[in-house]
């Protein structure tokens, strides 16, 4: 039975509720909630006092438009693909020029057959590439966070230049090594932040297809580098014949330095600097459906990344001080090992020389480069796999199928290749064995282990360190390359046959890291991956499911 007492109190409340709805947890409809209130009231950081000394960058009126989002979303694609297309070239391009009689003799370098310290000089005018994308991703990783992903890229593009026009007119191996660093700095910028951009800008449901993409235009790339090589070559000025492929990078870097300018920034970094209707304008550009949401999503993950903006420091990621900085450095270990794997698994001993590997099969000079390239081509198709199994499948399941397949693919190959190196009548069937596995090997690499490792990275950082999580990825592929270019050629001189079986343990010993410590992905927005890293709390996968599932979160 209710008193007079008591229902002249439930009136009062009642319309205290109607005057102070915020006070009983109520919102009058128009009004903003408080969370609503504090999100827009965000004190976002000033634009960074040195921004106005880099040139290029985003602008609204200069950026192309599209009646339809789709189309935008087909030319970033195809934009960042060009941009990934010069990445392969430019990996690719030393393969024969390295075994130009020309270029050998000015670098000093001739004979290179059992002589160790011309091996050595080989391997070092190669890798030491490597130390300038690993410089030059740690440097465009700050500056995209400080200043953009455009002006970034445009950074790495002038480094680009400078290196390639030194490689094409080099006259002596300090010359050349010099260049290699350089144009290394500006590749190593370009290929950070390209992948992050080009994940900021696309939607979550087509990230690995989006990336797949590009990566078909990657080895492509790589082809094209060998093939222009290979015909070059046939010229009887061989001076001509390694500085004209050299030289083509230009035509790539103008494109990509130039062309940047025109496409839209990433929504992600305009919301994180205050530039919400900017930031709306980019998703509208490239969304087919309501962007509010995604918008708002956006500003939600922006506030709390803004409150942690003390760990967005390369020291702080690798020496934390609070737990949020060590969700940061079990990340940056996870990008950076994942790319020293890609590296493990075998595919630059494989592509880099592969005309070596045929050689020793038993193949002439001219035939085993013919094969060499036309695997290249194998190489660039079977990347189509990877458009349909990367979403579909997930990024964990690609990966540690891909390694299984390979493993025995470079088992059976080092088997073949050791019977194919000891003349007989059969020798040249055991050389064809070798051949058809190294074929399948680097097709069922393009299929699975390409694009991850690229494609990750972009999906476990939270924004606020998302570019400098891609600069940390760069370092591991730098660190991967560096080692295994610098010392491949000794492996072959030294163990032969023995190369292909030690990747085969290789491939092997990778696989476990992949099942125990890398969640999937896939089909996960960007925000998702951070509530992972925030309430999963331990290095094992289904450890961590369990933990996340057991605080009431079912997207684990």
């Amino acid at each position: 039975m209710t008193t007079v007492h008591q229902e002249k109190a439930d009136s009062k409340t009642s319309s205290e509720s109607e005057t102070f709805p915020e006070k009983h947890g109520t919102t009058v409809p128009g009004e903003k909630s408080k969370e609503d209130q504090e999100i827009d009231n965000l004190n976002y950081p000033p634009p960074w006092k040195y921004e106005k000394y880099f040139i290029g960058g985003y602008s609204h009126g200069r950026m192309i438009k599209f009646e339809n989002p789709k189309t935008m979303y087909k030319a970033i694609n195809l934009f960042a693909g060009v941009a990934i297309m010069f990445y392969g070239y430019d990996q690719g391009v030393m393969s024969q020029v390295n075994l130009n009689p020309h270029y050998q003799e000015l670098m000093g370098i001739a004979p290179i057959e059992g002589n160790q310290r011309n091996v050595a000089a080989l391997g070092g005018i190669v890798s030491v590439y490597y130390g300038g994308t690993l410089i030059g991703a740690l440097v465009a990783g700050s500056l995209a966070d400080r200043m953009g992903r455009i002006k970034a890229v445009v950074f790495g593009s002038l480094w680009a230049l400078l290196g390639a026009v030194l490689q094409a007119s080099a006259m002596n191996i300090t010359w050349m090594c010099c260049a290699r660093v350089i144009a290394g700095v500006g590749v190593g910028a370009i290929d950070c932040v390209i992948p992050v951009w080009s994940a900021e800008v696309s939607s979550h449901s087509a990230r690995g297809a989006f990336l797949a993409i590009e990566f078909f235009m990657n080895i492509g790339g790589l082809a094209l580098a060998y093939w222009i090589e290979y015909f070059a070559y046939l010229d009887p000025n061989k001076e001509m014949a390694w500085r004209t492929p050299l030289a083509l990078q230009i035509v790539f870097i103008l494109i990509i330095g130039f062309g940047i300018n025109f496409f839209p920034e990433s929504p992600r970094w305009l919301m994180k600097m205050g530039r919400e209707q900017e930031s709306r304008d980019v998703l509208k550009a490239t969304r087919d459906a309501d962007v509010e949401y995604e918008l708002k999503t956006i500003k939600q993950v922006v506030k709390y990344e803004l409150e942690t903006s003390g760990a967005n420091h390369y020291a702080a990621m690798l020496l934390p001080k609070d737990k949020y900085s060590k969700q940061l450095r079990w990340r940056v270990f996870l990008a950076v090992w994942l790319q020293i794997m890609q590296e493990l698994v075998g595919i630059g001993v494989i592509t880099v020389y592969a005309v070596d590997l045929f050689q020793d099969a038993g193949f002439g000079l001219q035939l085993s480069k013919l094969l060499a390239g036309f695997n290249n081509i194998s190489y660039m198709f079977s990347v189509v796999f990877a458009v349909y199994t990367l979403d579909r499948y997930g990024r964990r399941s690609t990966m540690v199928w891909g390694a299984v397949g390979m493993a025995l693919e470079l088992l059976i190959a080092g088997i073949l290749d050791k019977y194919a190196q000891i003349k007989g009548p059969h020798q040249r069937s055991f050389g064809a064995g070798v051949a058809t596995l190294t074929f399948l090997y680097t097709a069922t690499f393009g299929a699975t282990w390409l694009t991850t490792p690229w494609l990750y990275p972009t999906e476990i950082f939270p924004l606020n360190v998302r570019a400098k999580g891609g600069a940390w990825s760069v370092v591991g592929w730098s660190i991967g390359n560096g080692i295994v270019t610098m010392i491949t050629p000794f492996l072959f001189q030294a163990i032969s046959y023995g190369t292909l079986l030690l990747l085969f343990g290789l491939n092997i010993f990778c696989i476990p890291f992949i099942i125990l410590m890398y969640p999937e992905t896939a089909g996960r927005s960007l925000e998702q991956m951070d509530t992972f890293f925030e309430h999963g709390g331990s290095w094992n996968v289904f450890t961590a499911s369990h933990r996340i599932r057991d605080k009431g979160i079912d997207d684990w």
